[in-house]
């Protein structure tokens, strides 16, 4: 028996979501034989982001039920079955974080459609689950709402079922019923990273750098690594024994520095990456377009705190420093800045980094010194 499962939540801190709707259909391999969906009263704030995705509103979910009063149907629709979600240690995780507010310790075995469908439609162009309906013909109504997201589960789930011929996928995937959850130590490792811009790095436990990355959201990033359910993820998240990260308070110059610390270090679980720099004569800041020849520039950006810019020293087609300095230095003086910010030698394509970040995105300003 598979309980397919979807999931709505408030959105925010890791561990502190809240579920606002939800949606289960008991199938039995043939046909569906019980269904449950309702709103929830996640009895704290629904993140802006999510009220635009789902459409769900406080307002919404002010008369709802909330989750204990549900609890007891939930326990009963998925006892003796397999939870199936898409992505489903997220949902899970929810679960399990809802009922252990109550008290109770909910485990399941767990199935996800994104292992199967990578095992078994490995050609798909992407395997999330809007683009992977549409391309399979599944038809969808409802996104982003539990109920519909539910239903083209079970959609998908039955087309992966019918490909699944020998079985064996099925009894591979099945995980233990800790699926999505993070031991102890990974917890705490995890909540030990900010939500913050920058650039972070992972150690085994011969203290070898093992991966560095960078993320608007480092936490998050952190956390994505230490629930993967396949390979690079697994060998990843088994070495790993030590979190270590740095803010940038600039994306820009978390790209940067990533780039110029994989030339360096080179760690076992990044891919490596080109050194190759193609040169360029042009740069693209904001709604300008920039000569590089015969000039320098600054590129100032977020700094880490208040008062504080960050900074990357251009000087005809190359990057020569980059770093921070507080809003009352004299930035165009060039002995200052030699000063002050970091020297970048030997930095093959970190002109190119930034030409891509900003052909994409904007910084505060440049600066011609």
């Amino acid at each position: 028996m598979y309980a397919i499962l979807d999931i709505e939540t408030t959105g925010g801190k890791y561990n502190e979501e809240g579920i606002t709707e939800i949606a289960i259909h008991l199938f039995n391999g043939d046909q569906v034989v019980d269904s449950f969906i309702s709103l929830i009263n996640p009895e704290r704030e629904i993140q802006p982001y999510v009220q635009k995705l789902t459409g769900i509103s406080p307002k919404m979910v002010r008369t709802a039920p909330k989750f204990y009063q549900v609890a007891k149907r939930i326990v009963e629709i998925t006892e003796g079955s397999v939870l199936v979600a898409h992505n489903a240690m997220f949902d899970y995780r929810i679960l399990r974080t809802e009922f252990r507010r109550l008290g109770f310790d909910f485990q399941r075995q767990t199935l996800c459609t994104v292992d199967l469908s990578q095992r078994l439609i490995p050609e798909a162009e992407s395997h999330s689950l809007g683009k992977l309906v549409r391309s399979l013909g599944i038809p969808v109504s409802n996104r982003h709402r539990a109920n519909g997201d539910a239903l083209a589960t079970l959609k998908l789930f039955q087309i992966l079922l019918g490909r699944d011929t020998k079985k064996d996928i099925l009894r591979e995937v099945i995980r233990a019923e800790a699926h999505g959850e993070l031991s102890s130590r990974q917890l705490k490792l995890v909540e030990s990273v900010p939500r913050d811009i920058g650039v972070y790095y992972l150690f085994n436990k011969e203290n070898d750098l093992i991966y560095l990355g960078h993320s608007r959201n480092m936490q998050a990033s952190v956390n994505t690594h230490f629930t993967e359910v396949h390979e690079p993820g697994l060998s990843l998240r088994k070495e790993t024994r030590e979190v270590q990260f740095e803010r940038t308070g600039s994306e820009l110059i978390a790209r940067l520095k990533t780039h110029i610390e994989l030339l360096s270090n080179r760690p076992a679980h990044n891919k490596p990456i080109s050194q190759q720099a193609q040169g360029a004569r042009r740069i693209r800041v904001n709604d300008s377009v920039l000569s590089l020849v015969g000039k320098q520039y600054l590129l100032v950006d977020k700094g880490r705190k208040t008062g504080e810019r960050s900074a990357i020293w251009v000087q005809n087609e190359k990057v020569r420093g980059m770093g921070y300095y507080e809003l009352n230095h004299q930035i165009n003086n060039i002995h200052i800045l030699e000063n002050l910010l970091t020297p970048v030698t030997n930095a093959h394509g970190a002109l190119e980094v930034i030409i891509d970040f900003l052909d994409k995105k904007r910084i505060l300003k440049a600066i011609e010194l």
